[in-house]
């Protein structure tokens, strides 16, 4: 089998001689010594396919699986949910399936029609009038709710919930060095936000107060609470929820919400060790100039038939580069899609009795849990559908044994020190979800399980 080789020895010497370069080494020079590469890469011979396929297999087989190999209590922003047949099905049909861009709107109205009925059914979710035809994923979500904030404002400082899931703030960080913006974390008590807690000395006016209802921890936060805050110093108030628990919460919107923001891998998405997933985007009418992705709207065509275009999407051929408030030029079309169609499945009924499985399930694993000596609450606030404890045993350690008893017992709340608030970070805390799929005899076992691995 003859060796894949970019380029020849002929094509660099030419490149090389283009640019003014004797060497390759010349070319990289401007590379730090430390973050070359010393001595070459260490790589096997090269195999055949089928040998490279059955590598790959036993590699991936070392992976524990939720469903055949462990039962999922896990969530912290992903979580096990039944996907039906009909979503599978109908969502990977070869029109959606192999769709691009819609630039086309002629030759692309099922796509288009199936983004416009999924902005409708998260608009309705977030309890506000415009929603985007979706991005990359929640956190990349919340960046841009930030950037919308800011852009609106003209303020630079931005109060976070130390309740925002840590990810979230680790990628909200990220953004901020480059974009200039100030984040200010706000420490919870008791597991909610405290707003009267602003850092002391801080003085600049923020642009948007940004907190999830529910927090990362599962608790319940006073949405009201944190829109009188934001009043208070003319601030947008920025909401991270979860679409699941609006099938039994109020919406963000309707408590004040200048923007919504969510993961919607619930709807449609397995767990896939961690993506594709699907960024939720919801805005007062007002911010719809500034609203990042696309924007898919119905109208009428030519000869009087309902149609769908795109009605605004921020792509340098479409803006002015120096007014622009965010890059984002595309969207989770296929997962949006997912998305949407098990929705339209569920509908508001089935909605709210998914979410009311998922409470139901969660109460009775807390009180399953809470039961077991050395188990405690980590807060004391509400949850609904997701809730940490303190155990008496680091929970990594609880987290490996229960793997061998077949559970994915939960994710440990102490891995995220550093990123988010001391209450969040607590290195005796295990974060477990319940969702519809978990059973009263899978909970039983769980508990079981647990009480045995701590002792």
């Amino acid at each position: 089998m003859a060796h894949f080789v970019p380029h020849t020895d002929e094509e660099l010497a030419a490149m090389l001689d283009f640019i003014g370069l004797s060497s390759l080494d010349e070319l990289f020079e401007c590379v730090p010594a430390a973050l070359r590469l010393a001595g070459g890469l260490d790589l096997p011979a090269g195999l055949s396919e089928p040998d490279v396929m059955a590598e790959m297999e036993r590699l991936a087989g070392r992976n524990g699986a939720c469903g055949p190999d462990l039962i999922c209590f896990a969530g912290a922003g992903a979580y096990d949910h039944e996907i039906p047949a009909a979503t599978r099905r109908l969502a990977f049909r070869s029109e959606f399936v192999t769709s691009y861009t819609p630039y086309q709107a002629e030759v692309a109205q099922g796509v288009l029609e199936a983004l416009f009925e999924y902005q409708t059914m998260v608009a309705r979710l977030a309890g506000l009038p415009i929603a985007n035809a979706s991005l990359y994923d929640g956190a990349s979500a919340a960046v841009e709710a930030v950037n919308l904030a800011a852009g609106g404002t003209g303020r630079e400082t931005v109060w976070v919930s130390g309740g925002l899931h840590p990810h979230w703030q680790a990628v909200l960080s990220t953004f901020a060095r480059g974009t200039g913006h100030r984040l200010v974390s706000v420490p919870l008590r008791d597991g909610i936000t405290d707003w009267g807690a602003v850092p002391v000395g801080e003085k600049d006016p923020p642009a948007a107060l940004l907190v999830a209802a529910p927090n990362y921890l599962g608790c319940l936060e006073d949405v009201a609470a944190a829109r009188h805050a934001a009043d208070q110093h003319g601030a947008l108030l920025l909401v991270a929820f979860d679409p699941v628990a609006a099938g039994l919460l109020v919406s963000p919107g309707s408590e004040g919400a200048d923007v919504v923001v969510g993961e919607g891998q619930a709807f449609g998405t397995p767990l896939s060790f961690g993506g594709p997933y699907l960024g939720l985007f919801a805005c007062q009418q007002q911010h719809v100039r500034r609203l990042p992705g696309r924007l898919v709207g119905e109208t009428i065509d030519a000869i009087g038939r309902r149609a769908y275009v795109t009605t605004l999407r921020t792509r340098e051929q479409d803006i002015r580069r120096e007014r622009a408030t965010s890059n984002v030029c595309t969207n989770q079309t296929l997962i949006a899609v997912c998305c949407m169609i098990q929705l339209a499945w569920l509908g508001t009924g089935g909605l709210r009795e998914l979410a009311l499985r998922c409470a139901r399930a969660t109460r009775y694993t807390r009180d399953a849990l809470l039961s077991i000596p050395g188990v405690a609450p980590l807060a004391g606030a509400p949850v609904l559908r997701e809730f940490a404890v303190r155990l008496p045993v680091s929970p990594p350690v609880v987290v490996e044994r229960m793997a061998e008893e077949g559970y994915l017992a939960g994710v440990p709340v102490g891995l995220v020190d550093g990123v988010c608030a001391d209450a969040v970070s607590d290195a005796s805390g295990l974060l477990v979800a319940a969702t519809e799929r978990r059973t009263r005899s899978e909970i039983d076992g769980y508990a079981a399980a647990l009480e045995k691995v701590i002792r």
